[in-house]
């Protein structure tokens, strides 16, 4: 069974929660965003349905009430076993405390995932602060994670972009995780 419980006890530490974002959480994840170069930053509008019509499968994390991290995602329409995370941000005042994970894992234990045996995301060759998270999501899920680029630099973004890789985390046993969750609370 994975090793949930360490970073389940993120959420009780003083000051610290784990949330679905709500609408008005829109405007704080839109400037979050801003500030955490070199994420692409989206309409405050975008934000807004993110925080409302994706409040199920994103999450907040705050710390001492203040919105420090976002984690945004969708479960994939033609499969309803793939969860994608779109976006996870934190700030750098809250960077080392792994709440990324504790986001992804957050969304993981909801209901609307009870679905899913995969997840993923695109992360950029340069990103090693994402990849450092997604490799420690896929060791507590006690799985493997297989890449490759989804979104080409030049046949995609005509350049303007860097390559998108998309990381397939999975298979793996959520009802593990769901476990692992309760016997740490």
């Amino acid at each position: 069974m994975p090793d949930t419980a360490k970073v389940l006890k993120l959420k009780t530490q003083p000051g610290v929660a784990v949330r679905r974002p709500r609408a008005d959480d829109g405007t704080d994840v839109n400037d979050l965003i801003g500030r955490c170069k070199p994420l692409d930053e989206n309409s405050i509008y975008c934000n807004l349905l993110q925080c409302s019509h994706f409040a199920d499968t994103s999450a907040v994390a705050e710390v001492n009430g203040q919105v420090q991290g976002f984690t945004s995602g969708y479960i994939v329409p033609a499969r309803q076993d793939r969860l994608f995370i779109w976006q996870v941000a934190v700030a750098s005042a809250a960077r080392g405390k792994k709440l990324g994970m504790a986001m992804i894992l957050d969304i993981l234990r909801r209901p609307i995932c009870r679905d899913v045996r995969e997840l993923h995301t695109t992360i950029t060759r340069d990103n090693k602060a994402s990849q450092a998270v997604f490799r420690s999501v896929a060791k507590t899920l006690e799985t493997e994670a297989a890449t490759n680029v989804l979104f080409h630099e030049e046949e995609h973004f005509d350049g303007q972009q860097s390559s998108e890789v998309l990381w397939r985390i999975g298979p793996f046993d959520r009802s593990a995780l769901i476990a692992g969750l309760t016997e740490a609370a």
